[in-house]
């Protein structure tokens, strides 16, 4: 009886907050504001749980000196610094945390790291491009018309180049677009239907 309780609980705020949009009524709508609210909190005290958690597996690490263990040392200073400083300092425009460690260090160090990820792209389109197909064929004359379209040197080569390509990525684009995120969100709430009938467990941590 007691292992139903998390389902039940599911059920009940599961249903209620999907109510909320069949039934315009001012008290439905205010008890489903609330409990918004309830899930802010709640997602707060897991960013709490997943700190310890990282701190946990870091640590372990640490001890049995596992693969790269130097960098899971400099990950928890980092961690401990940059928390010390935010709730000192404050983490507003101005502060030292806002302009010297997140300015000028980790949006640098973000802006590195993806562009790192141009030389994948880059490895990944030269795969796809090789024309095996008249589907990859299609691509690839449909992805050098987009780069030519993109840079002056297209307009140069023809006048309405820009044009077309603006046709191809609102027209073409868009409905590969659209379908794909149609079927994202028939796979969400395919997912979430599962969660609140108590198909779909895993979030439990059971098999």
């Amino acid at each position: 009886m007691r292992q139903e309780i998390p389902l039940k609980i599911t059920l009940f705020f599961g249903l209620f907050m999907m109510l909320q949009f069949f039934i315009p009524h001012w008290w439905v709508n205010d008890v489903a504001g609330r409990f918004q609210q309830w899930a802010v909190i709640v997602v707060a005290f897991a960013y709490v749980l997943g700190t310890a958690n990282l701190v946990r597996v870091h640590m372990d690490q640490i001890q049995h000196k596992s693969l790269d263990w130097p960098y899971k040392i400099i990950t928890l200073v980092a961690l401990v610094v940059t928390t010390i400083i935010g709730f000192v300092g404050g983490i507003e425009p101005g502060t030292f945390f806002n302009d010297r460690l997140y300015l000028e260090m980790y949006v640098p160090m973000a802006s590195t790291m993806y562009a790192t990820l141009a030389f994948y792209i880059a490895s990944a389109a030269y795969r796809a491009f090789r024309v095996r197909s008249w589907q990859a064929g299609l691509l690839a004359v449909t992805a050098v018309i987009v780069m030519l379209g993109r840079v002056p040197i297209g307009q140069s080569i023809w006048k309405d180049m820009p044009g077309l390509v603006d046709w191809i990525m609102n027209v073409p684009n868009m409905v590969a677009q659209r379908g794909i995120m149609i079927g994202a969100a028939l796979g969400a709430v395919a997912t979430g239907l599962k969660m609140v009938f108590g198909i779909e467990r895993s979030y439990l941590g059971r098999e």
